[in-house]
Order: structure tokens, then sequence, then C-alpha cells
């Protein structure tokens, strides 16, 4: 599959940032990666061709296995506080693709969610759960019936492989769409001058 056959039109700004903000990072392989939902109207409005990707390239793509040419995954990094303390946090169980160019010009963001281990992980598996992902797909192009701006579905794939949660479940990998995963814990990233005002020069231009 080609990146025109697929309708791919890949960069990553994001990746021109100053490393603190972000660790390369691909996703991790699966076994048998499968599509079992898609957003043919999203696809659409992407610039992408619904055909194409409903099949095992896709499947290939939306299961971490490929990435499209052009992008360049990474987890992004950020912090915070937690239980009291400021400490480093970031995308646990997600990767960053890179941004699709619509025909019209727009940009939106491409993250795998459960595309496993990243430095961020701590001690989890970097994996999720096909009935959250699932719902996740559900929930979210709902909002979006009812004029709610969030994070949009494109897919699910499932690996092909078990997860251990409070019981055995069937792993999946959601393709989340959006103008942006910046959080407000991205901002609390840079503790100099410079760092700090790279990052919220690249924050105005988004």
């Amino acid at each position: 599959m080609t990146n025109n056959q697929a309708g791919w039109n890949i960069e990553n700004s994001y990746s021109s940032l100053p490393k603190i903000f972000y660790s390369l990072q691909k996703p991790t392989p699966v076994e048998a990666p499968e599509v079992v939902i898609f957003n043919e109207s999203l696809a659409e409005e992407l610039g992408l061709n619904p055909e194409v990707l409903q099949g095992d390239d896709g499947a290939a793509i939306f299961g971490g296995n490929e990435v499209p040419e052009g992008g360049t995954p990474l987890a992004q990094a950020y912090a915070g506080h937690q239980f009291g303390h400021f400490t480093m946090l970031g995308d646990g169980r997600a990767v960053l693709l890179g941004e699709q160019i619509t025909p019209d010009g727009e940009s939106f963001d491409i993250q795998l969610k459960g595309s496993g281990r990243t430095p961020y992980s701590r001690g989890g598996d970097g994996r999720a759960g096909l009935g959250p992902m699932l719902r996740e797909f559900i929930i979210s192009e709902a909002m979006v019936g009812l004029g709610i701006p969030t994070t949009r579905s494109l897919s699910v794939a499932t690996t092909g492989e078990q997860i251990i949660r409070e019981t055995m479940q069937t792993g999946a990998i959601l393709t989340r769409v959006a103008a942006s995963h910046l959080r407000w814990e991205h901002s609390n990233l840079p503790r100099t001058g410079v760092r700090r005002r790279i990052c919220g020069h690249w924050l105005i231009m988004q």
C-alpha cells in the first residue's frame, strides 16, 4: 500500500520540539491485527480512502505493525502534580503517528491508543481492551453528534492477543483523531525560560 492509495499525507511538527517534550517510540507490533469498526465519514473528511484502509493494509497501520510514510511515532511527555508532588508524566499507552493534512489544508493528529509500552508506562503494559476502546469510539462520536467538541475515533482494531485485567480481555487499539492532543500539563514541562518560550510559541502556532 502506498500513501497515495490510502490517502495518507502525514507530517509530525511535534517532533521539531526539544526532546524533553517527547520520546521517539514505535508502536509494539501485534500478532494478528484486524479492523473491527471503522469511521468511513471521518476517513473521508481526512482525505483517506475507506475502501483501502478497511482491509489488511489498514489493519497493519491501525494495529501498529506499520507506520504511514512521513509519520514519526512518538510518545508525548508532560508534567504535573500527583499525590501532592510535581512529577514527570507522559503517554503511557499511546503514540502520536503524526498529523494528517487534509485536502482542505487542515491538520489533525493521528494517535494510536493501546499500542504498547512507552518510556512513560511505569508498571503498565501499554495495552487496551476491546470493550473500553469500543466504548470510547461510540461515546466520542455521540458527543460529536451532539455538537460537543472532543477527540474523534477513526477505527478500533483487535490485536489477536489477550490482555490481563480483572479478567482476560481481547486486546485492541483505538485510532484517535484530534485537532491537537495537547493538554494543560504540557505547559508544566519546560523548566527553563528558553524551553518555555519555545513551547509557548509552538502552542500558539497550533
